[in-house]
């Protein structure tokens, strides 16, 4: 897997969030190499949701700075203060811990929602549907279907999306962001209340992805025989601050990593 030697693809320095009284994210340090595969784990509170608003401009951070990098790109973006549709057109996709599609709206409609920041047609545009509007709205249909084939859900092209089976919205909701042509995927416990077949076939997913689309990938998951045998590098986090960073085989072997999640797991 090649690495961009220059600038890592997200870099993220001294982050710290407050609400209030409360400080949820404390002094965090991350970053994520061009093609990795990245874990983010740790206890439920732990500040890792939070983690991830503030990269996606849902929450400005309080301290610390964001920044981000397409492979290529001579100059980093920082991303403090930028609303979450900016983030989306520069290359950062996310999912989230509680499904959110367009229930109503068909399979397909809600890929080619994700297609929305990649478009040129404005208002006029669409009001005069002249020729080369109608192009760009075919080409989203034909690259929302692609994307539909690549998960395994083009079947249900027209279906309202609240009708699919659970794993079905998951990988539906990948294929959304997907169609932002993102750079940095962005997963918030995509595993989240599948089965052992349905978590397997996850993780064989995300890593034909990553080849296909040349991706970067940041993930929450409570799963850790996901995370163990899928991330190249786990962040750990504890009260929103981290404690650990490594390799699958050095977070396992952690004292800390074990007292504060890996322990509490084998108990749960």
């Amino acid at each position: 897997m090649s690495r961009n030697a220059e600038h890592p693809v997200l870099r993220v320095s001294s982050l710290s969030r407050n609400f209030g009284g409360l400080r949820a994210l404390n002094d965090v340090d991350l970053d994520i190499r061009a093609g990795e595969i990245v874990a983010l784990i740790g206890p439920n509170g732990a500040g890792k949701t939070t983690f991830f608003n503030c990269v996606t401009g849902i929450y400005v951070p309080t301290e610390g700075d964001v920044f981000a990098c397409r492979p290529g790109m001579e100059t980093p973006a920082r991303l403090n203060g930028m609303k979450p549709f900016r983030i989306t057109e520069l290359g950062l996709a996310r999912t989230f811990q509680n499904i959110r599609l367009f229930s109503s709206m068909t399979v397909l409609e809600n890929v080619m929602i994700g297609r929305h920041c990649r478009t040129k047609a404005g208002v006029l545009g669409a009001i005069l549907r002249d020729g080369k509007t109608r192009a760009e709205e075919q080409d989203s249909v034909d690259r929302a279907y692609e994307l539909l084939k690549e998960l395994n859900l083009e079947a249900h092209w027209k279906e309202e999306a609240r009708n699919l089976p659970y794993g079905a919205q998951r990988r539906l909701e990948i294929a959304r962001a997907l169609a932002t042509d993102p750079f940095l995927l962005l997963l918030d416990e995509p595993a989240a209340g599948m089965n052992p077949q349905e978590t397997l076939e996850l993780k064989e997913l995300v890593l034909e992805l990553r080849e296909k689309f040349t991706l970067s990938v940041l993930l929450i998951e409570h799963d850790m025989g996901m995370v163990m045998s899928l991330s190249d590098r786990i962040f750990v986090m504890e009260y929103g601050s981290r404690i650990a960073a490594g390799t699958p085989e050095e977070i396992r072997h952690n004292p800390e990593v074990i007292r504060a999640y890996l322990g509490e797991s084998d108990n749960a």
